[in-house]
């Protein structure tokens, strides 16, 4: 086994693959509204977090990864292993003193940014490179170490004065890579590749303070995965393997991490295998314009939402990290034609070709070619019989109608957690309505919401059935 740096070639198809590992590294990094204040900040990181043996028995996190693919490697094919995670910093923040000494505070107030205590996420990475031949039998073990480390960082004002420093500590880290492989009984010459990822660190909680996250961070691996290429031959799907080899596939144990195709499309010498579920050679859409952090999201909203908080809002963001202060400045400098892209993209049309479907009995295209039945499917002229503000339905022998009071019991089946949210709550119907497939629906206010009255004007009502509503009254 050897372990140095990766060969040019290598090199190069890690880096497209590293643009989609490191929407993986920092996923859920930092959060809308991207300040250490909000609560959804203050329970760090989420995914492929691997914490020290002496602490993961008192979670529910794990100390190790472990992942399995299948591989035909060729002759004197050399596999090239990437271990990425994120270490914590623990970043405190220091007021200078008259005498040229320091205090610890809770924050330090510039004119462009509020420095608080925060936890930065530096990148590690440990490089592997083994022969597959070495993998055979026992496999190889490469263990790895970081040592604990401090360094401070001045805080300069306005007019370049010393008015704080930052200090930075990274405790130490020990793990494990350990690589196998062994050859399957088939047709063909294929490895079942074996790569577990292990925290080795022997630190425990302190005496009397029991189970604590916030402790163990700074000695775990954070958001830990891998990447993987072969310099000779290729990796099989395990999400769309070939039929031959689906048994083999579903053979496979993979704990806390999945393994996908990765890099340059209609390759398979490449695997990412990611704590985040995946589809094969996935990518970053071109509309992005940059880091978010949160996958979840979508780029408009959170640009937009981003670009309307307070001055104080955003000088706490930008002395929050340096990663959510430069997406304080991409919101802020974002121009209308990337934040218009950012509304959409349809990315499945695909040429037809060849005849189209034949044309059905009594029908008739439009002025588009779209075919048409000779009975529209709605008649315009059938809304006369309806009126929506006189019309009425019976519910439990009550007749309900606009102006009736009822009590909302959203059904479990056919609706969204904000209507359950109403469960039990008292409302206004504002109108009976009869959809083009003969149902009803209510539409309502709900009583003691400031925005009734706006909702009313505008007719942006509430949607239910009458089986979701309890009559509370008779109606005159």
């Amino acid at each position: 086994m050897t372990v140095s740096a990766f060969a040019p070639e290598t090199e190069e198809r890690f880096a497209l693959a590293r643009q989609v590992a490191d929407a993986v590294l920092f996923e859920g990094y930092v959060l809308y509204p991207y300040r250490a204040s909000a609560a959804k900040n203050r329970l760090r990181w989420q995914f492929g977090v691997l914490v020290p043996p002496g602490w993961g028995a008192e979670c529910e996190e794990h100390d190790f990864q472990h992942t399995e693919c299948l591989m035909e490697p060729k002759a004197g094919a050399t596999l090239s292993v990437e271990v990425r995670f994120l270490r914590a910093r623990r970043r405190t923040v220091q007021q200078a003193r008259p005498d040229g000494g320091y205090d610890t505070v809770p924050e330090l107030r510039l004119s462009d940014r509020v420095l608080v205590p925060w936890d930065e996420g530096g990148q590690e990475r440990v490089e592997v490179v083994a022969s597959v031949d070495e993998l055979l039998g026992d496999g190889v073990t490469y263990p790895f170490r970081l040592p604990a480390r401090e360094d401070t960082e001045p805080v300069l004002d306005e007019a370049g004065r010393a008015v704080g420093r930052l200090v930075r500590r990274c405790e130490e880290i020990s793990g494990r890579v350990r690589l196998s492989a062994r050859e399957l009984d088939g047709p063909y010459r294929v490895l079942r590749l074996t790569a577990v990822v292990e925290n080795t660190s022997d630190w425990t909680p302190p005496e009397g303070r029991g189970a604590d996250r916030e402790a163990a961070l700074p000695h775990s691996l954070v958001a830990s995965h891998l990447l993987m290429a072969l310099s000779a031959g290729s990796f099989l799907s395990m999400t769309d393997p070939p039929e031959w080899a689906k048994g083999a596939v579903a053979a496979c144990r993979n704990l806390h991490t999945w393994p996908v195709l990765a890099g340059e499309p209609g390759r398979a010498d490449l695997v990412l295998s990611s704590p985040i579920i995946l589809e094969d050679h996935p990518a970053i859409a071109p509309e992005s314009p940059g880091a978010l952090y949160d996958a979840l999201e979508i780029d408009e909203i959170l640009a937009l939402r981003t670009a309307a908080l307070t001055d104080e809002e955003k000088r706490e963001a930008r002395g929050t990290d340096e990663r959510a202060a430069a997406v304080i400045e991409l919101a802020d400098s974002m121009p209308p034609e990337v934040l218009e892209r950012l509304h959409g993209a349809v990315r499945s049309l695909r040429e037809v070709t060849g005849p189209g479907p034949a044309a059905p009995d009594g029908g008739f295209p439009d002025e588009h070619g779209v075919m048409r039945p000779d009975t529209p499917w709605w008649d315009p002229a059938s809304d006369a019989g309806f009126d929506p503000a006189q019309d009425r339905v019976v519910v439990d022998g009550r007749s309900v109608g606009q102006g009736s009071r009822v009590e909302l019991n959203p059904g479990l089946r056919r609706t969204d957690a904000q209507d359950i949210f109403l469960r039990g709550r008292t409302a206004k119907v504002e109108a009976v309505l009869h959809d083009v497939d003969g149902g009803v629906h209510l539409a309502v206010t709900v009583e003691g919401d400031p925005g009734a009255d706006v909702r009313r004007e505008q007719g942006r009502f509430l949607y239910f059935q009458p089986d979701e509503v309890t009559p509370l009254e008779d109606d005159v």
